[in-house]
């Protein structure tokens, strides 16, 4: 077991088990594909990788940081006397236990960047190396949460919370937040859209679910600008992953300066999953996470922190994942599936990007 000074990517985990719809994409079995296939890899067994303990719950004034207690009493209430039911059309589910679990979820988020965090002054204050990378594997999903309602199988918006967290615990002020989940999070999107203390960067595919997330949408007020969406067409793959981090997230992450990032890291664009038509694969997420571990070295001491959104090819999340978690202990990606090699991609990003640079004065 390596000591916290030695490991370079932390990870949490709260796998919400007993949240839980049979035959439902977001599962209970999620969490326990990515564990299988990190410890099939020998990745658990690295002297880089640390695990921390069972994080307890947010509480509510940390779930307040970002949703209305109104609605946060009315969703516990909800589990308590009319679970299990379905609370929208998505559908998004929710459980007896699913308050708590999207809790446990939430608090998991929040010990992981207080360690990365923390973990980071320490370095630095002893003129080490950049601090560790985070990784919370967590369920439900969060990033289309509202601050007045659950929505899209999101119960609680992790991300947001945890970006608030940041900002208000340890005096993080600038965050940037880069979502590649195939779906627009208009949670995250809504909460901040008035805010240029955070930067709100989506990858997302146009026209899927929610349906939001317009590349004219950016922002309002003192956060115009602060919002940046980039709707890819239809079977979008590698070669247009790695050009929106080229050419968009890195330049928009050296101009804004965040002194914390966090990733709403889904696995749904990748060609297996059934709920998307993105073209992923395995090897783009090492790559992406891969440039995003190094901006965040160069730019806010290493503090950046991954949260586990969608992903639901049980196959496809955990090897797009566990590319991630090579990536950030700086290793190569696996081996590729061979399937990927007749994988056919849509071409045509580039005068899109040209339209998000010049939008967005890059």
């Amino acid at each position: 077991m390596p000591s916290l000074s030695e490991a370079r990517l932390l990870f949490a985990c709260a796998p919400a088990l007993e949240h839980h719809w049979p035959g439902h994409p977001e599962s209970a079995a999620r969490v326990p594909a990515i564990l299988a296939e990190l410890e099939g890899a020998g990745l658990t067994q690295s002297h880089e990788l640390l695990k921390l303990g069972p994080a307890p719950p947010a509480t509510p004034a940390h779930l307040q940081l970002v949703h209305r207690a109104q609605f946060l009493e009315s969703l516990e209430s909800l589990t308590r006397l009319r679970a299990p039911c379905l609370y929208d059309s998505a559908p998004t589910y929710l459980t007896r236990t699913s308050f708590q679990d999207a809790a446990l979820g939430v608090g998991a988020a929040l010990a992981l960047v207080d360690a990365v965090v923390l973990e980071s002054r320490s370095r630095a204050a002893a003129g080490g190396t950049p601090g560790p990378s985070g990784f919370a594997l967590c369920r439900p999903p969060g990033h289309h949460a509202l601050p007045d309602t659950s929505m899209g199988f999101c119960i609680l918006s992790t991300a947001a919370i945890a970006a608030r967290h940041a900002q208000q615990t340890h005096g993080l002020q600038r965050v940037l937040i880069y979502d590649f989940d195939v779906h627009h999070g208009n949670g995250t999107a809504e909460t901040f859209e008035y805010d240029p203390s955070v930067l709100y960067v989506s990858t997302h595919q146009r026209g899927a679910y929610p349906q939001t997330g317009d590349l004219l949408d950016v922002g309002s007020g003192p956060g115009q600008g602060f919002t940046v969406n980039v709707p890819l067409p239809g079977g979008s793959g590698d070669a247009a992953a790695r050009a929106c981090m080229e050419s968009i997230v890195a330049p928009l992450a050296e101009r804004f300066q965040p002194h914390i990032m966090l990733v709403s890291a889904g696995y749904d664009a990748h060609w297996r999953d059934p709920l998307a038509g993105l073209s992923w694969r395995d090897g783009t997420y090492h790559a992406l996470s891969l440039m995003l571990r190094g901006l965040a070295e160069r730019l806010c001491g290493g503090r950046i922190v991954f949260l586990l959104e969608g992903g639901y090819d049980l196959k496809g999340l955990a090897r797009g994942t566990a590319d991630t978690f090579r990536a950030l202990m700086a290793t190569e990606p696996g081996a590729p599936d061979r399937a990927e090699r007749d994988l056919l991609e849509e071409p045509g990003v580039a005068q899109l990007l040209r339209e998000v640079r010049a939008l967005h004065s890059l």
